[in-house]
């Protein structure tokens, strides 16, 4: 049977360039094939435009030339690689939302050309984040600045509250797995406010029953782990953004999951995942979470 493609959102950017380095990397280890995907409506509208504000002639940023360009990178990175490439006359985030029901996983950056343009498609991949029914990795613009990033050999997963659906955990595992890197399993914990207390025999209680809770959850989310990945366990004190933020300092993915509501149609990403999309040193996964 053929393996689902992994799909990039390619716009021509050198943010979105770095996201198709990023995928070949990621379809060579799965030995799957890439898809390079261009959807705007700006070339029916806006192309001639769009070619004066960046000082080019039209023909440069065609949208064939972008995804052929992109396509090119990817050989070059990976030779190897089975590419295809489409242009849709779509919006972007509808065209890559359709996209993810048929990939293995769905790959963007999140900056674009410039100006309000940048701004833009940062919101794409937010708006895609939020929706996607494969996993999703986006690749924000700091990363990958070197050829080929020396690698931490660490794969980051956030553990939540719900440790009986673990997707999230899965696909960390499997990342660690193809990569031969530690699973580094983090769970935030915080002791509320109203629990604390100022008696000298009873200092501290309340922290240390908060943080045993965070043990257990780890446990529980590991439980299924293959044996022969290695895993870490981290019960970290603080909201969990920070957490995770400065976790993915040291790391080569950050896994995070995300709820999906079948009867929920707005924008189904939550404060920590939108947190860390903007924060994160290294590329974010979100993983969906079915209800």
């Amino acid at each position: 049977m053929d393996l689902l493609p992994i799909v990039v959102g390619v716009d021509g950017s050198e943010a979105a360039l770095r996201a198709v380095n990023w995928a070949a990397d990621e379809a060579t280890l799965r030995e799957a094939p890439l898809r390079l995907v261009y959807a705007s409506l700006w070339e029916r509208y806006e192309g001639a435009a769009l070619a004066h504000d960046l000082g080019k002639p039209s023909e440069q940023v065609r949208a064939q030339d972008i995804v052929e360009t992109a396509a090119r990178r990817a050989h070059r990175r990976q030779a190897d690689l089975k590419i295809s490439t489409e242009v849709l006359p779509e919006e972007p985030e509808y065209t890559l939302v359709r996209e993810s029901r048929s990939a293995s996983l769905l790959v963007t950056g999140t900056r674009g050309r410039g100006g309000i343009t940048e701004a833009l498609l940062g919101s794409v991949s937010l708006t895609v984040a939020g929706h996607a029914h494969c996993p999703m990795v986006v690749v924000r613009a700091s990363h990958d600045n070197e050829v080929r990033p020396v690698p931490h050999g660490r794969i980051v997963v956030g553990v939540g509250e719900k440790p009986t659906t673990p997707a999230a955990v899965r696909f960390a595992s499997d990342e660690a797995r193809r990569r031969g890197a530690v699973l580094d399993a983090v769970r935030a914990w915080r002791c509320p406010a109203h629990e604390t207390t100022d008696h000298p025999l009873l200092a501290g209680e309340p922290s240390r029953m908060h943080q045993q809770q965070a043990v257990e959850v780890l446990e529980k989310a590991l439980h299924d782990v293959s044996a022969d990945v290695e895993t870490r366990r981290r019960a970290v004190e603080g909201n969990t953004r920070n957490v995770l933020t400065d976790a993915s300092r040291a790391a080569d993915l950050l896994v995070i999951g995300a709820e999906r509501h079948h009867r929920h149609f707005g924008l189904q990403l939550g404060r920590v995942a939108h947190g860390v999309l903007h924060h994160s040193a290294c590329p974010v996964a979100i993983v969906p979470e079915r209800d």
